[in-house]
């Protein structure tokens, strides 16, 4: 006999990201950033800022997204002026990946703005410690 919804932990897991993926467009739309621009902007930042030039399929690799929608994305903060796309010097079919100082600082902000929204959405979690655990048991796998 199937599930009930409520007792299928797919279909709440896929509940609760819609709820949790609202919250996060919220506060990204005022600075003007759709949620995957948010994830491969800050992943830049990220690696940039641990002394890394990544390439786009470095950056779809840290971030976990399809490598030809990561180009596409990245074309787009380029056109923003967020991040630079330069020549690698050893393979001149690659682009090399930085963020540009107002990328940089975009990026800050909308990290302070994703972790508020996370703070607010994940309080009612009595043990967030052990839903950290959960989380990446699952994302291991």
């Amino acid at each position: 006999m199937p599930l009930q919804p409520d007792e299928s932990p797919g279909f709440l897991l896929w509940h609760v990201t819609l709820r949790w993926q609202r919250d996060i467009a919220a506060v990204l739309a005022p600075l003007d950033l759709t949620h995957v621009q948010f994830v491969l902007l800050t992943t830049t930042w990220w690696l940039n800022s641990h002394g890394e030039d990544p390439n786009q399929l470095a950056v779809a690799t840290q971030a976990g997204t399809d490598v030809k929608m990561t180009s596409q994305v990245l074309r787009k903060l380029e056109a923003k002026s967020l991040i630079r796309r330069e020549v690698d010097q050893a393979d001149t079919r690659a682009r090399r990946l930085r963020v540009t100082d107002r990328g940089a600082a975009l990026a800050q902000a909308a990290v302070a703005a994703v972790e508020a929204a996370d703070a607010a959405f994940f309080r009612p979690v009595r043990d967030p410690v052990a839903l950290l655990a959960e989380l990446r048991s699952l994302a291991d796998r």
